[in-house]
């Protein structure tokens, strides 16, 4: 199988091993009083980017330190399926590129007018996948500005701990973070979260896979459109062999203590409908739970409803409706595999990871603080 898995004890070993060269937009430092330079001469304080070019999604985020955490001052997303066909031909179609290129121009274009003075941007599967994802970075490079980083699965694990380490209930034994992507999916195993003198909790990755499968790819390979509960069970199928390993690697006996977490558009997608939402809302799904049962519920009346009404759900619309369902197989799968009874909801991920991990590199919370250095 086609999977990576691995056990670290620290989220940081991902950062301390990229390369040094600098990004044009990513690695940027700047004054020791967390403020740059204007171009009209006046100081300005530090502002921070995080973007993640997935397989299905664009998106960025724009934030500011505050005394233990960040506050938003621009947000960016969008589908734009750039790994479309890419489970097929290998490669990333030239009309996903224009929408990928045109999706990251705003980004840029939002990059300078808040003045941002560091970023990071980093593309995940469809480019580490696909025979010209190297001459894609370059284009993008050329046409727009901007130098994306590759990553690899376990800085995409590491990094949606970090963003996420905020939602785990502090009284959990463990927690089992998924975060279901376009063209592939990743586990971590959490122990309880170290507490952090300043900022977000640290997470403690006990274990970690990434497998090879997300809503895009699956969703080609079996259809999106017309879904039996047959062609459902073969989804959680092939899904439940990787995870199935998983969780005989981490046997977890006690699940009564322990939570799963799920960052991703299915999750909070099944969270919207949970909840009747007449428009998706962000402020009442993240950090949400749900019970096993209610998301039972909601994945039984999606698999009843057709391909138009999907589209005609205002939590899911025309964007989605080919892929929600292969996403709850996956989410599924990861639930047959752990059983727990609770689920908690994150609208939130890569990029506040992103933002965590560069925050804490600089220090900006100790010194916000006053603490000494």
């Amino acid at each position: 199988m086609d999977d990576e898995a691995g056990r670290t004890g620290s989220v940081d070993r991902a950062r301390d091993s990229e390369p040094p060269r600098r990004r044009r937009w990513g690695r940027r430092s700047f004054h020791a009083s967390y403020q740059g330079q204007a171009a009209d001469g006046h100081r300005r304080e530090a502002t921070y980017a995080a973007l993640d070019l997935g397989t299905n999604n664009c998106r960025l985020l724009v934030a500011r330190p505050t005394a233990d955490s960040f506050r938003v001052v621009d947000a960016f997303s969008r589908i734009i399926r750039l790994g479309e066909g890419l489970s097929k031909s290998g490669r990333l179609s030239e009309a996903a590129i224009r929408r990928a290129i045109e999706a990251l121009a705003i980004c840029r274009d939002k990059m300078k007018n808040r003045m941002v003075t560091r970023a990071r941007l980093i593309a995940t599967e469809a480019c580490r996948a696909a025979e010209n994802g190297g001459d894609f970075r370059a284009r993008v490079a050329e046409e727009v500005g901007l130098e994306l980083e590759i990553v690899d699965r376990e800085t995409e694990a590491s990094l949606a701990a970090s963003g996420c380490s905020p939602l785990l209930d502090p009284q959990a034994q463990g927690v089992i973070l998924f975060d279901i992507g376009g063209g592939s999916s990743e586990l971590v195993r959490l122990g309880p979260s170290r507490p952090s003198n300043s900022g977000p909790p640290h997470p403690d990755i006990l274990g970690w896979m990434s497998i090879p499968i997300g809503v895009v790819n699956l969703a080609e390979r079996h259809g999106g459109h017309a879904v039996t509960r047959d062609v459902y069970e073969e989804m959680v199928s092939e899904v439940g062999e990787y995870v199935g390993r998983f969780a005989r690697e981490h046997p977890m006996p006690e699940l009564g203590d322990v939570h799963l977490l799920g960052t991703s558009g299915t999750v909070t997608t099944i969270a919207g409908v949970h909840l009747d939402l007449k428009r998706y809302d962000r402020r009442f799904i993240d950090g949400c739970w749900m019970t096993h049962e209610q998301i039972s519920s909601v994945i039984d009346r999606l698999l009843l409803m057709s391909y138009e009404e999907r589209v005609a759900s205002p939590c899911i619309g025309s964007e989605r409706a080919d892929l929600v369902l292969a996403g709850c197989a996956i989410l599924e799968a990861i639930r047959r595999a752990f059983p727990c009874q609770r689920v908690r909801v994150a609208d939130r991920g890569l990029r506040e990871g992103m933002l965590v991990q560069m925050m804490r590199a600089d220090d900006v919370w100790h010194r916000a603080a006053g603490s000494p250095q």
